[in-house]
């Protein structure tokens, strides 16, 4: 779309407004302008806000900014009015010399949208220097004798100026002899030549004084002036001739300072001074003189300063050959530079995120950087490149703008920060390259829960801990980073036996330990189940669950628990029979004890601790049946006492003992008879309530009897089965019923076994305990059933036997029918 002209200030540029206007247009992302040069500081360019669509105060607020590569800023940015101004005054001169055109290019970037916007800017010469000499004056012999018609090569003018404001032509002041010819070069250059129009008289007039005038084409016409002073010698009738009208040569552009570039050559038929010819520069301008060297009697030049392709390829440089007299002679040397892979790329970043999410989106831009290569051709083609297994990749966008994105979405836990290296490599030979090195850092999102090296775990804590006591540390691993990696730890909510899981255990937060809260004992608890939760710090947190089983080891803490006989709680003292008949082997009853520990805690044995009768009773290790070690003899005692110890395979050991009292006799009553009999006298009051309760014995014995008897008969009738179930508990007798059953129903076992029939007389009590038919009884062995019944008698009965400390002891069987 085409723009409004420029309008200058013209109440400061006059009629240069007429001829001079900025003229824009944007065309793929490319505007352009013209501005006359050696305009002030802040001089208005062009409406850049327009040409971008955008407001004036937009300009900041979405990062818009001048960039360019390599050279001091010429034009600035008007954020106020939105204008393209410039910085300085320009002097299109030394920025373009002769050129033609003088276009400076630039780039526009949008921050916000990382959008380039190509901007040249013309720069209009204007008529600010005059045409110059470079001398003062030029003294130019002449034979007296030169025909009319002879021309002089007359010093040449230089204006920077280009166009209409050039150089235009050259006057010369008035004189009858000479007359000013200017001849036009191929290459547009004007040369002004003397002609003589007059023979020349030196004795009439040896020096002519000219002025020789140059002036341009600039609406305020500017001029410069050289004198010349014509001295007119005596004959020289040849001026120097060149070997070749034009020389032309190459030369790399790294030839080290002193090469030898070539040697002109011009003749001079003359004799003597006439034919010495001297060789120098003409219109050689300070740079080209920094460059090269003519030896003026040789005709050698030679580099003396570094070319550089990249500042200038070519040179025209006008050689001259006068003789003495002053004869001379013009000729070209053209000189190609050659371009020399010399020039490295250069890499400008112009944007650039040195951190990025690692849920960014793939294409999410890192950098914005241009590649400029000062060589030409092959050596200025520049190609980038990244390694291939990082997750980034390089396009071009504008011109030489290159653009790093991302791939693919990047992991934190995988790469934490990339290291990008960007490879600029020309296509020289050889080629150079420059490396541009990146630092990405990738920022941390909470996308990874805390894990468990472990899918369970079990922990194993002795019961009677101690309060307080650690039992296991636990470690999670989260990979992310800061926040998001802090673990913390936590027990899911649960009941045991009623009570919460904080009753028993807890766990630091912080660290992982876990802590018994409470001493723990292994016949209430044994184990638990328990759900860790590891959460992190993240937002949204995350989380993950292990579970967690803590087995309480057994100690040796309970003693062994006599179970048979009991205890009774009355007073009373249990008396086991044994017949005198009684064989060696024979079963007088079993000791039953349980332990309530586990394990080899639990493990019991049996002992004979002590015996008033040393020899006659022994007590099986492992069954805890007391049987006769030999035959009963008379003279053995009535009433024996055994002391039986249980003992554990604890560590250390623990065990129990209880006393049985073993009376020695055929049956009840002459138990109760030799009992009778050795009652002391101090027992005379008494003798009464000792002959009710042997009557109530013999009564309670006669009505046993009988019912034996009607058992019997019942028990015939179901021959066959009772056979069966007495071969069963042939089976299982002399097995501890702690094998069978718990403690509690080896207890609830032996109450159903017996029947207890309590006797009272004022505050005496004596117990008479009968077994009760029972095919179950796992408890004693066969062996049992034949011998006589166990009796329960009183404390005083017993003292009369001298044993008054002796414990109750109860034994019950079933009689075979």
């Amino acid at each position: 779309m085409a723009a409004p002209p420029y309008r200058p200030d013209c109440s400061r540029l006059g009629r240069i407004c007429v001829l001079l206007g900025a003229l824009w247009e944007i065309q793929a992302e490319q505007i352009r302008y013209s501005v006359p040069e050696e305009l002030d500081k802040g001089s208005y360019v062009g409406n850049i806000a327009k040409d971008l669509g955008l407001e004036p105060r937009e300009l900041s607020e979405r990062g818009v900014r001048i960039i360019s590569r390599g050279r001091t800023h010429l034009f600035a940015l008007n954020p106020r009015s939105g204008s393209l101004v410039t910085a300085g005054k320009i002097d299109r001169e030394e920025l373009c010399e002769r050129s033609p055109k003088c276009v400076v290019s630039l780039e526009i970037l949008l921050e916000d949208k990382v959008k380039i916007f190509g901007v040249e800017v013309e720069i209009i010469d204007v008529n600010d220097n005059a045409p110059n000499f470079g001398i003062e004056q030029r003294e130019i012999k002449v034979a007296e004798n030169e025909n009319p018609g002879t021309r002089f090569p007359l010093p040449e003018a230089f204006d920077p100026d280009v166009g209409v404001n050039s150089l235009q032509g050259y006057q010369l002041s008035s004189n009858v002899h000479f007359s000013l010819d200017v001849q036009s070069g191929v290459d547009g250059i004007k040369y002004p030549e003397l002609v003589l129009e007059l023979a020349l008289d030196r004795e009439e007039e040896a020096v002519h004084h000219l002025l020789l005038t140059a002036f341009d084409g600039g609406d305020l016409v500017r001029s410069g002036t050289v004198e010349i002073h014509v001295t007119l010698v005596d004959t020289n009738d040849n001026a120097p001739v060149f070997t070749q009208p034009e020389y032309h040569v190459n030369v790399p552009e790294n030839v080290p300072v002193g090469y030898w570039l070539l040697t002109v050559k011009a003749t001079d038929p003359d004799e003597g001074a006439n034919g010495e010819v001297t060789y120098s520069f003409r219109k050689v301008s300070d740079k080209m003189s920094q460059l090269f060297q003519l030896n003026s009697l040789t005709g050698d030049i030679t580099i003396v300063g570094d070319l550089d392709y990249e500042d200038s390829g070519f040179y025209d440089i006008d050689v001259e050959a006068h003789d003495g007299p002053g004869l001379r002679a013009r000729s070209k040397v053209l000189v190609t530079v050659l371009d020399v892979n010399d020039n490295a790329p250069e890499v400008t970043v112009t944007s650039l995120t040195s951190s990025i999410q690692e849920t960014s989106s793939p294409g999410t831009v890192i950098a914005l950087f241009n590649v400029h290569d000062s060589d030409s051709g092959e050596n200025g083609f520049v190609t980038c490149s990244i390694l291939d297994n990082l997750p980034f990749t390089l396009e071009k966008t504008y011109g030489n703008y290159h653009r790093l994105s991302t791939q693919r979405t990047l992991d934190r836990e995988e790469v934490s920060e990339y290291n990008i290296t960007v490879t600029s490599t020309d296509h020289g030979t050889p080629p150079l390259s420059t490396e541009t090195h990146i630092s990405l850092h990738v920022a941390d999102i909470n996308d990874n829960p805390p894990t468990f090296p472990h899918a369970s775990y079990s922990a194993y804590i002795p019961e009677n801990n101690p309060r307080g006591a650690s039992i296991l540390s636990m470690s999670a691993q989260d990979p992310d980073s800061i926040e998001n990696a802090r673990v913390t730890y936590s027990l899911a909510e649960d009941t045991l036996h009623g009570m919460p899981l904080s009753f028993y255990v807890s766990i630091n937060s912080d660290t992982g330990v876990l802590y018994a809260l409470c001493s723990f004992d292994y016949e209430q608890v044994r184990d638990l189940q328990l759900l860790v939760t590891a959460s992190d710090s993240g937002d949204p947190p995350l989380s993950s669950n292990v579970s967690l089983s803590i087995f309480v080891l057994d100690q040796n803490d309970n003693s062994p628990e006599i179970l048979y006989p009991a205890l009774p709680t009355d007073g009373s003292i249990g008396v086991e029979l044994a017949p005198r008949s009684a064989e060696p082997g024979y079963l007088v009853t079993k000791v039953v004890a349980v332990d309530r520990d586990s394990g080899q805690n639990a493990w019991l044995s049996y002992r004979l601790l002590k015996a008033s009768e040393p020899g006659l009773f022994m007590v099986g290790l492992h069954t805890g049946e007391v049987r006769t070690a030999r035959a009963l003899l008379d003279r053995d005692a009535l009433k024996q006492s055994l002391v039986v110890a249980v003992q554990d395979h604890g560590q250390p050991p623990l065990s129990a003992t209880v006393t049985l009292t073993v009376a020695v006799a055929e049956s009840i009553p002459e138990v109760l008879a030799d009992l009778s009999s050795l009652k002391p006298s101090a027992y005379a009051d008494d003798s009464s309530l000792t002959l009710y309760l042997v009557v109530a014995v013999a009564t309670v014995s006669c009505v046993f009897l009988a019912f034996v008897i009607v058992l019997l008969v019942l028990r015939l009738r179901r021959w066959h089965t009772s056979r069966q179930l007495q071969a069963v508990g042939v089976g299982l007798a002399g097995v501890p019923a702690s094998h069978f059953v718990g403690m509690d129903g080896v207890r609830a076992f032996l109450q159903t076994y017996s029947q207890e029939v309590s006797l009272r007389a004022d505050s005496r009590e004596s117990h008479v305990i009968f077994p009760q038919p029972n095919y179950a009884d796992t408890l004693l062995s066969q062996e049992s059933c034949g011998k006589s019944e166990p009796l329960l008698i009183t404390q005083d009965l017993l003292e009369t036997k001298g044993d008054p400390g002796s414990h109750q002891v109860s034994q019950s069987c079933h009689t075979k029918t």
